[in-house]
């Protein structure tokens, strides 16, 4: 092959391959006897390393480095590693693809993709239009990403399944607009919390429901009143020496 057809077939440019050959990358081939560069399928595969290697982030110094430590293995070796390479590359380009249909499939107003442990819970959960019922979504897709929110997700099916849950749910919505010291917050709290199953309370990690220095940016999210209510709900799960 010629310098065009070895770069056409590698999506190089021709300045690129010369730029390899001149700082030392790629070795320079035989000579036709008009002087035209003669490439090979080892040269080809080379150029493929390399240009694998520069996709990786490697600059062309660490790339030299690699390639010498592939010096003198059998061009079969080379071959394989490079076809295992291609197919971690594909399998994390069929990912990718995954995620995005996954997307793209999503309703308008959906958080993104979600775990099978967490699309199996909010699947049982009962269809509302509830504001703070949203708001509980957003807030199992952030624990979507601990390993704590995966434990928890099975202990709460039964809480979400419950049909008394949107009632509940309404009660907060409407402290939309009441002030902090609404006489309906306390009694709304200890419903709460006693809807919360036992075995779910048991698995509340020491430091809480809530991951550490969360608790404040979640609370602004909320009225004063419904503050009130998801603060105290809060500590009925933390111990008083963490609070």
């Amino acid at each position: 092959m010629r310098i065009g057809e070895i770069a056409a077939l590698m999506g190089l440019t021709t300045r690129a391959i010369r730029h390899y050959h001149h700082v030392g990358l790629l070795p320079e081939p035989e000579r036709l006897s008009n002087g035209y560069r003669a490439y090979g399928v080892r040269d080809a595969v080379l150029l493929a390393r390399v240009r694998r290697l520069t996709e990786l982030g490697l600059s062309l110094d660490e790339v030299r480095d690699v390639l010498a430590d592939d010096a003198g293995r059998d061009l079969a070796e080379v071959l394989e590693e490079l076809d295992a390479d291609l197919a971690r590359q594909e399998a994390d380009i069929q990912g990718r693809r995954r995620r995005l249909s996954a997307l793209i499939a999503e309703p308008p107003g959906a958080t993104g993709p979600v775990s099978p442990a967490l699309a199996v819970l909010l699947a049982q959960a009962p269809s509302t239009d509830s504001p703070s019922a949203a708001k509980d979504r957003e807030y199992l897709t952030l624990l979507d990403a601990t390993s704590t929110g995966q434990e928890m997700f099975a202990l709460l099916g039964r809480l979400v399944a419950d049909p008394g849950i949107v009632e509940l749910y309404e009660r907060l919505d409407a402290l939309d607009e009441a002030p902090s010291d609404d006489p309906r917050i306390a009694p709304l709290a200890a419903d709460l919390a006693a809807a919360v199953p036992d075995e779910l309370i048991a698995a509340i990690p020491e430091d809480g429901a809530v991951v550490t220095g969360l608790k404040e940016a979640l609370l602004a999210e909320y009225a004063p009143a419904q503050a009130e209510v998801i603060s105290r709900l809060m500590d009925a799960f933390t111990p008083r020496d963490r609070r």
